[in-house]
């Protein structure tokens, strides 16, 4: 599974808020620490927000922090915001986007959908806690 640059972000970017403790955490903060762009990072805050998994304060002290305890929000939640479930009858192996003519009887497609399946449920019961903290 390769997870694109704006869901990388956001996982910077929540790990930043969890270890922050309810502190407030800013883009530039964020950004600095991970080399990324600011501009790319606001879209994912802003992007956080309106899934509902951070809170933004405006202004001067203003930053981000986590919408709920680190230790109720999985990953999975925060990979969902940025990373689209391909569609059933799409082929993991063609980038032209048709149909698969053999998901029938594909054995690559069900391997691949398996090994999805286990990533999934790894990353649904792993919380930001404990990817931060290592499970102390």
């Amino acid at each position: 599974m390769q997870l694109n640059k704006s869901t990388r972000h956001a996982l910077y970017a929540a790990m930043e808020m969890t270890a922050a403790e309810g502190d407030l955490v800013t883009v530039a903060g964020v950004a600095r620490r991970f080399d990324i762009s600011e501009a790319a990072l606001a879209k994912v805050f802003q992007q956080l927000v309106r899934a509902g998994l951070c809170h933004g304060t405006r202004g001067v002290g203003g930053g981000y922090r986590l919408a709920r305890s680190p230790s109720e929000i999985t990953v999975l939640e925060v990979i969902d915001v940025f990373e689209p479930i391909p569609a059933a009858s799409r082929c993991l192996l063609d980038d032209s986007g048709r149909p698969c003519r053999d998901l029938g009887t594909c054995r690559l497609k069900r391997l691949f959908d398996e090994v999805d399946g286990l990533a999934r449920a790894t990353f649904a019961s792993t919380t930001l806690e404990t990817l931060v903290t290592g499970g102390r």
